[in-house]
């Protein structure tokens, strides 16, 4: 029976501890669910299975980018600097942890369908390459707190479960006075800032007109593109700061900078200021790398997630990434990238003088993509209650947000708190600063200290869900709008529950919701 046992080790070792070969499998066994073809099947697998293997191979580039940067931040200030980048971190983590991510990530899914079937919480997360990021976050904090393999996987899904129903609630008010129907939810682990925007908007904005009554510069429009923003802003980034290292250290140590990442000094200071762009656009070229080898998982993925989910809770409303909300106000998604952008100047500053001189935080420094998509959509949010007004403080306050969280997070990250990078968006700041204060109790008190806590983010979804979003309340006053006829099925002026349906038109360029089952 040897034979028998050796056979069990070589599936363990060799195949379902990989986690590019966990992923194909997974994918595989969701298209056979949907009774895809077994050549659907295999080519699924085999795209998914090479798409993780990308994300190591941008990882790689990533991190040796990286390195130098680290360097001349250290250099310059005497302090750790990093740049959140969601994909970046999560690449680095995959060599670790990339397994268990893959479990935690399947069980939170699961979890996340059961609570939207026998729950109020009826919301599909769809955001697959956000599903990912959490799970990856949930299992470095968890592991770095000691808990084992089991209890990472397990209460990492349950956690995971609730937060993919429970935050699209909380935001859903203020999504609703964004779309304008009951249709849709936002599915992007930047709740926090959006509601905050919305919040704000309802403070400051009054009689503020909307943002979209605004010409803005065509020229700024290229900053959509999330590869060009990405790579845009870290050579921006490595100018400043090899520059700054320049002039502090001198060149006979700062031609020295990109030696350490096995390359050669610099001969000169023109050819050390181009190495520094050419170090930025590697890493635009990283953050591609891994963007494209999550789309290739996600594609045969998501596809599988979506159709399970139809079959599982027919009927919920699908939980969209952020962009889901761009066609609806274009300007103020510009108007929230640029004041988003300043909120992060301004935190970096306060980090600088007050927070790291005080507290030890390390130097967050603002990058274009977390502060456009989150900082665009906290825009929309902001200019739906409040106009231009509720656009600019909002996004502001949102950019903040996403310098400070980043900040408290690292402490909870062990030895990836030493990357150079970290989770970008607020949900990852506020919900592991939390975890990881909790994990610091010992073992099983641990887990169930931050299972506790993943219950009351649970009551209070359902509370804002029952009490709130079923009764109809929209910030700043109205009522629900209607769902496309397509996919509600529900007449202008009909009552369900006790909200009012009234029809009104999508904008041009607005996204069309999935069907319904």
């Amino acid at each position: 029976m040897d034979w028998v046992i050796d056979m069990a080790k070589f599936l363990v070792n060799e195949i379902l501890s990989q986690p590019a070969y966990l992923i194909g499998i997974i994918t595989a066994v969701g298209l056979a669910a949907l009774k895809k073809s077994v050549g659907q099947m295999v080519g699924g697998a085999i795209k998914a299975t090479l798409g993780l293997l990308l994300v190591g191979a941008g990882a790689g580039l990533v991190s040796s980018s990286l390195d130098p940067l680290g360097r001349m931040i250290q250099g310059t200030t005497g302090t750790h600097g990093v740049i959140p980048t969601n994909e970046a971190i999560v690449g680095i983590a995959q060599s670790e942890f990339g397994a268990r991510v893959a479990w935690l990530m399947i069980l939170g899914f699961l979890v996340s369908l059961v609570l939207a079937r026998f729950t109020p919480l009826r919301y599909v997360f769809l955001t697959g390459h956000h599903m990912l990021f959490m799970a990856t976050l949930l299992t470095i904090v968890m592991a770095t707190a000691g808990q084992g393999s089991v209890a990472v996987v397990l209460g990492g899904g349950v956690l995971l479960g609730i937060l993919l129903v429970a935050l699209p609630a909380f935001a859903h008010p203020w999504t609703k006075k964004v779309t304008g129907n009951d249709t849709l939810a936002i599915g992007h682990f930047g709740t926090a800032g959006y509601i905050v925007s919305g919040a704000t908007g309802q403070l400051v904005g009054k009689n503020s007109r909307s943002t979209e009554e605004m010409k803005l510069p065509e020229g700024l429009r290229f900053l959509r593109d999330s590869m060009v923003a990405t790579a845009l802003s870290m050579v921006l980034v490595y100018l400043v700061m090899s520059l700054l290292f320049l002039a502090k250290a001198g060149q006979d140590v700062a031609f020295k900078a990109f030696a350490g990442s096995g390359g050669d000094p610099a001969a000169n200071v023109g050819n050390y200021i181009m190495q520094s762009v050419m170090q930025g656009l590697q890493f635009g070229i990283g953050v591609a790398v891994i963007l494209f080898g999550v789309r290739t998982i996600l594609g045969e993925l998501v596809p599988a997630f979506q159709g399970i989910a139809r079959r599982v809770v027919p009927g919920a409303k699908p939980a969209l990434d952020a962009p889901i909300v761009f066609p609806y106000a274009q300007n103020a998604v510009l108007i929230g990238f640029i004041f988003s952008f300043l909120g992060g100047l301004t935190g970096l500053a306060a980090l600088v003088w007050v927070f790291n001189p005080a507290f030890g935080l390390a130097l967050v420094l603002p990058g274009l993509v977390p502060h456009f998509f989150t900082g665009g959509a906290a825009g929309v949010y902001g200019n739906a209650t409040g106009g231009r007004r509720g656009a600019a403080v909002g996004s502001f306050l949102n950019g903040l947000l996403i310098t400070f969280l980043p900040a408290i997070l690292l402490k909870a990250l062990g030895s990836f708190g030493e990357a150079n990078t970290t989770f970008g968006d607020a949900d990852f700041g506020w919900l592991g600063a939390v975890l990881g204060s909790i994990g610091k109790l010992d073992g099983t008190v641990g887990l169930i200290g931050m299972l506790i806590f993943g219950l009351l983010i649970l009551a209070g979804a359902w509370i804002v869900q029952t009490k709130v979003v079923d009764r109809g309340w929209i910030p700043g006053g109205g009522v629900a709008a209607a769902p496309a006829e397509a996919d509600a099925g529900i007449p202008a002026g009909a009552v369900v529950g006790m909200t009012t349906y009234a029809k009104i038109t999508p904008p041009r360029g607005a996204p069309t919701p999935p069907p319904a089952p």
